[in-house]
This record gives C-alpha cells, sequence and structure tokens, in this order.
C-alpha cells in the first residue's frame, strides 16, 4: 500500500526531487512555466527584474506547499546571471544544485527592419542573444560536470518563419534558435538536454512593452481567433521536462489553431 501511494505521488508530481530555474518569471509565459513547473513537484528559482512581482509568485507558490526563491536581476547583465546560479548552488531547500534552465528573459520590438526603432535594436540583442547565450553555456558547463540537466531556450516562431512587422526581433529568436542547436550538439554526448520552445503568438504584457497595438498589430491577427495564453506554453515545456532521459524534445512549435502565419 506504501510503494502504491509513493508511486501516486510520483506520477503527481513527475519533476519531484529537481531544482528548476526561470527566467523572465514575473510575468507571461516565465510566470506560467514557474507555477506549472512547481505544481509539478519542482523547487524554482525564479528570476526577473522586478522583486515584487517574484514576491508574490513565491508566496503563491508556498501557500500551494511549493517550494519556491526569488532572485532579482537583470538578463542582460553577466554579473547577474552568475549571481543567480551562485544563490541557486547556496539554496538549501532547493538541493544545493539545479537540474533545468529555463531561458525565458527576453524582449521584444515592433517594426521590421526599416520601421523598428532602432536605438533599441542593441538592447534587444543583449537580452535576447547575449545574455541568453551566457545563461546557456554557464548551465551546460554545470551539467556537463552532472552528466545530466535540461537547458530550454524560449524562442519564437518568427525565429523560423520571418515576419516583416517583426523582422528585428526575428532575427534575434533566429540567432537563439542556432546556439540551442549547436550547443545542444555539443552536450548530447554528455546526458545533457536542450531544448527549443517556438510559442506561436501568446497574449500577454509582451505586445505593450514590445511597442504592438491595436493598429500596427492585433487588427492584422484578428482573424486568428483565439489566441494562446501563457499557460498553453507552460503545459508544453512541462511535458518536455518529462519525458525519460534517453528522449530529447529538442525543437517544439505551439501556434494558435487559427494562427496561419507565421
Amino acid at each position: 500500500m506504501a510503494e502504491q501511494k509513493e508511486s501516486a505521488v510520483k506520477s503527481n508530481k513527475p519533476l519531484s526531487g529537481k531544482t528548476a530555474i526561470v527566467t523572465g518569471a514575473s510575468s507571461g509565459i516565465g510566470r506560467a512555466t514557474a507555477l506549472t513547473l512547481a505544481q509539478a513537484g519542482a523547487a524554482v528559482v525564479i528570476s526577473a527584474r522586478r522583486n515584487d512581482r517574484l514576491s508574490k509568485i513565491v508566496s503563491d507558490i508556498q501557500a500551494k506547499g511549493g517550494k519556491a526563491l526569488a532572485v532579482a536581476g537583470d538578463a542582460s547583465v553577466t554579473s547577474d546571471i552568475d549571481r543567480l546560479l551562485e544563490k541557486t548552488l547556496e539554496w538549501k531547500e532547493g538541493g544545493r544544485k539545479y537540474d533545468i534552465v529555463m531561458v525565458n528573459a527576453g524582449r521584444g520590438l515592433a517594426g521590421g527592419t526599416l520601421t523598428s526603432e532602432q536605438s533599441q535594436w542593441e538592447e534587444v540583442y543583449q537580452t535576447n542573444v547575449i545574455g541568453a547565450s551566457y545563461l546557456m553555456r554557464s548551465a551546460a558547463a554545470y551539467f556537463i560536470k552532472r552528466k545530466k540537466g535540461d537547458i530550454v531556450a524560449v524562442g519564437s516562431v518568427v525565429g523560423r518563419n520571418i515576419s516583416p512587422f517583426s523582422a528585428f526581433y526575428g532575427s534575434s529568436k533566429f540567432a537563439i534558435g542556432a546556439i540551442a542547436e549547436g550547443l545542444r550538439q555539443e552536450v548530447c554526448k554528455y546526458g545533457v538536454r536542450v531544448s527549443l520552445v517556438m510559442p506561436g503568438i501568446v497574449k500577454s504584457e509582451f505586445q505593450k512593452v514590445a511597442g504592438y497595438n491595436e493598429e500596427n498589430f492585433f487588427k492584422g491577427i484578428a482573424h486568428m481567433g483565439r489566441l494562446l495564453g501563457p499557460q498553453a506554453i507552460a503545459d508544453g515545456i512541462c511535458w518536455l521536462l518529462t519525458q525519460p532521459p534517453h528522449v530529447n524534445v529538442s525543437e517544439i512549435i505551439i501556434r494558435p489553431t487559427g494562427q496561419n502565419y507565421p
């Protein structure tokens, strides 16, 4: 009977015993994924710039019996990334280790090469490519020593099918997709998995921050019908993380059913 109960707990909490780092966790896909992984049994370390929001998420996770730690920081700053990893390894409740790194923090930018705000180009690449790559490299070095681990990079469908409405942003997601695949080829022999998740159109704070509005975005996609919420992406990420160790879902695109393009 005791064995049956233990088996039932494991099936309900497939990530029990694992510690996951989630960047960009204060809202949207990052927040939804942090809550979902915690519900699946993982101890979760969440990072973003808005500490007040992180504190609320930690409280929500703990109220449901989960374990969570907030480490505020900027995902484009290497010293902040180093601090995030150091704090995770010091966290007793998380086992002073980490098993999953979700590289999610990023920023959008409305417009193509001609119309996007050039003054923001460098910031987009610093966060979406340089900072993300630094975190992936640091996590990979740690996982190689452990001979296991999961790196999940959040790209975008426009990183596979470019759109003239978000071409510069899309180019940063093309880059992170290439880096993720190259890293996968480097580390797979050590038992480390790398996954690229490419969301379609997800309705969240992302659009407003990126500069999208009714005229330059939402009117053009009205025919697509119901858009995705962040939870759809979080569920996909949780699913790929719970595959057997010898199964690496290396790429996944999750779109609204009515999204014909990109």
